[in-house]
């Protein structure tokens, strides 16, 4: 049996994991794809640590009813805090008609059965968006098995009997069947391909507040993050890698390392993302602390490769210069360029965001073991155990299905936990060791190392006519790409949609519209952060909207709305934050609301900010109204967690601190130059939710993030007249 992480030293017996979990024989396992061996749980509902099943009878992967009537479901979705380790097994569980105080939630680890690439991974804000259908017709399938099996046992017309609290039930004659009692017969059963759904009148869980089972084992310390993750003989690792991104490797001294107690060598090893290879040492020790203190005793000598030059300041500079390019072209409606260039109320302005690093509340870490037989298994925080699987198969050169992943609890993803590279590195180390390797990197790691959100300006045009109409509007965003710094293969000569993203996907009814791109190189690594570039190019696009309707002297809300006269979800989310906002009722003089939305891959939100003039010459914001647009909720208690925490992220990135470089390297390493923001710098927050059905679902975890900056810089400019266009600002120093 492989070796997995647990909570004790001594390892548990077949025996009395049987005894202890309660299995009396063959389980029923059901879901979408046919067999294979069964995936790695994390730390189940009973704080049970990860420990193999049984043998099962297996038709396929989902559900697994066990004749004592222990229910298990998988979930393909990493728990990274945003609460799919309780929303997705829910959406089985409501059409299983089992609650989900009585389950055992396990965690997918990458294997084929469960999905092509992706359908393991979280991130735009797909999980629920990507699966509800799907994960509902697990559900359904195997309630339509379970009680198809009772009526043939009992004989009875099969409309006679329902399933309710893992029981089916003879209506006629109140007979009852626990799924344990008809697991075995079930599973001999075909699986229907279109099983019937419930109309969600009928839900029980589905559209209300539900506690999350994570949150008692994250209370309670049982919860494993890949961080805590422990197999016996591990060594850990710390690794020295070059600030100034894109150095190589000259020659390195480790004498003074090894002397330090604990410290067992040093071993070379590459760092990799994507077309991207960084060369480190990695101290090898008995324990972290040693590990560390070799890594600092450590002499290394780096050839910059000329990267010692690189600064912002410059790089900002040449982004500027770029702007009077023309640039690829995007999404086009009409004519702009004549309809721009014969107008007589035009307006332009320029916005510039900076580059932010991810600074996930747990750094990045991996424990890996690589086995004879070419065989690896690895613990890890990941966002998606697929990607996972998939990337150190091919770095080490190996079959996926040789490697063996296990995803814990993540401490934070927000898009950084899509990039492998320090799952790899342990992989990669631990070959070359002989052990299990842990692999923990430094706060300050975290923050000098990259990948970054990408510095993104934006210029902006926009023309108006007569009586106050917007008939013209560009967006060029000027940037380096995130594609561009991982892949070989970009192509300079077509528009760049993760770039570009949303800038022309709004329901604004503007006759003439022009997106463009215009590239920018860089060596520093870069990747999606959350919601992508939406995060950046959404502040300049609703800025520069609000400066249109100041110079149309309409009130903001009013010329947005405007624009919307076909119905629309926008239409309907804007008219709905009006009023949840009382955007019309007068604010105190000092005062000022300032609103934005914006509508991407990921789904719909928008904003009204309030803020208040202080007595420092700065502002407050006093309260934040959200609206999102959601067409079907699972929990919306999760959905306000994550709209609240889609703000604090948002509201860091506009206030706080920035990447900035100075001889190729960041300036800022720790969180006392890269502030996040403080409990008592929280605004309250409203959150509104339209969930009225309908055949678009919408993500949850991203969209709440774009309208936050520009809706807060256009109450800046209500409140004091100062416009805002270069992110970040200081709340306190506005006048």
């Amino acid at each position: 049996m492989s070796r997995k992480p647990t909570s004790i030293d001594n390892a548990t017996s077949r025996r009395a994991f049987l005894k202890l979990a309660g299995f009396t024989g063959a389980t029923f396992a059901l879901g979408l794809s046919s067999t294979d061996a069964l995936a790695s749980p994390i730390f189940n509902l009973s704080g049970q640590p990860e420990l193999a099943l049984p043998e099962t009878v297996e038709l396929t992967p989902y559900v697994l009813i066990e004749k004592s009537g222990r229910i298990t479901l998988m979930n393909p979705r990493p728990e990274i805090g945003q609460g799919t380790y309780q929303s997705v097994p829910a959406m089985i569980a409501e059409e299983l008609e089992v609650s989900l105080d009585n389950v055992v939630i396990q965690q997918t680890g990458g294997e084929k059965k469960y999905g092509d690439m992706w359908s393991q991974a979280v991130g735009g804000s797909g999980s629920i968006r990507g699966g509800y259908t799907q994960m509902r017709k697990v559900g359904a399938s195997a309630r339509e098995m379970l009680v198809k099996a009772a009526s043939d046992q009992w004989n009875v017309p099969i409309d006679e009997c329902f399933a309710a609290n893992a029981t089916v039930v003879h209506k006629p004659s109140g007979k009852k069947l626990t799924y344990g009692q008809l697991a075995e017969s079930a599973a001999k059963l075909p699986v229907p391909k279109e099983p019937k759904l419930k109309d969600p009148k009928q839900f029980t869980m589905l559209g209300k507040p539900m506690p999350r089972p994570d949150v008692p084992l994250k209370v309670n310390g049982q919860a494993t993050f890949g961080i805590d993750a422990k197999v016996p003989g591990m060594v850990f690792a710390s690794v020295e890698r070059c600030p100034v991104l894109g150095s190589k490797l000259v020659s390195f001294d480790a004498s003074q390392s090894l002397k330090v107690k604990g410290v067992q060598k040093a071993v070379k090893v590459e760092r990799i993302m994507g077309k991207n290879r960084y060369e480190g040492i990695a101290i090898i020790a008995d324990n972290y602390w040693a590990a560390r203190q070799g890594r600092k005793a450590l002499k290394v000598t780096w050839d910059h490769q000329g990267h010692d030059s690189f600064n912002s300041a410059d790089y900002e500079k040449s982004l500027r210069e770029l702007a009077s390019q023309e640039g690829v072209a995007g999404h086009n409606a009409g004519d702009f360029d004549k309809t721009f260039g014969e107008a007589t109320n035009k307006l332009d302005a320029f916005y510039e965001t900076p580059m932010v690093s991810h600074s996930t509340m747990e750094p990045m870490n991996a424990l890996a073991h690589y086995q004879p037989g070419n065989k690896l298994e690895i613990w890890v925080s990941s966002q998606g155990g697929d990607l996972v699987k998939d990337e150190v198969a091919k770095v080490l050169n190996v079959p996926a299905d040789n490697v063996n992943v296990h995803i814990l609890f993540n401490g934070g993803g927000f898009g950084r936990r899509l990039t492998q590279d320090f799952a790899t590195e342990a992989a990669l180390l631990s070959k070359a060791v002989g052990k299990p390797v842990k692999v923990i990197w430094t706060r300050e790691d975290d923050t000098t190392l990259g990948p970054f959100r990408p510095m993104t300006f934006s210029a902006m045009r926009g023309a108006l006519s007569a009586d106050g109409k917007a008939t013209a509007f560009q967006h060029k965003v000027i940037s380096p790409s995130i594609d561009a710094t991982m892949s070989e293969k970009y192509d300079k000569t077509k528009p760049d949609g993760t770039m570009l993203e949303g800038t022309g996907e709004q329901k604004y009814e503007i006759p003439n519209l022009s997106t463009r791109y215009v590239h920018s190189d860089i060596h520093i690594p870069l990747t999606y952060w959350r919601s992508v570039t939406s995060s950046t190019v959404a502040f300049a696009h609703e800025c520069f909207l609000d400066e249109m309707a100041h110079k149309a002297g309409q009130d903001p809300l009013a010329f947005r709305l405007g624009m919307l006269t076909k119905d629309s979800d926008a239409k309907r989310m804007l008219t709905k934050l009006k009023e949840v906002s009382g955007w019309d009722k007068p604010l105190p003089a000092g005062k000022g609301r300032g609103v934005a939305q914006w509508e991407f891959f990921a789904g719909l939100a928008g904003q009204v900010v309030e803020v208040s003039k202080n007595k420092t010459g700065g502002v407050t914001v006093d309260k934040v109204y959200c609206v999102i647009d959601l067409g079907t909720v699972v929990n919306p208690d999760t959905v306000k967690a994550q709209v609240e925490g889609a703000i604090a992220m948002a509201l860091t990135a506009a206030t706080k601190d920035s990447i900035t470089f100075e001889k190729g390297q960041a300036k800022q390493t720790n969180f006392d130059a890269n502030r996040m923001l403080r409990i008592n710098e929280m605004p309250p927050v409203e959150v509104h939710i339209l969930a009225e059905g309908g055949p678009t679902i919408k993500g949850v975890g991203e969209p709440g993030l774009p309208p936050l900056a520009p809706a807060l810089a256009n109450a800046v400019f209500a409140a004091t007249g100062k416009r805002i266009r270069r992110l970040p600002f200081d709340l306190e120093k506005i006048s």
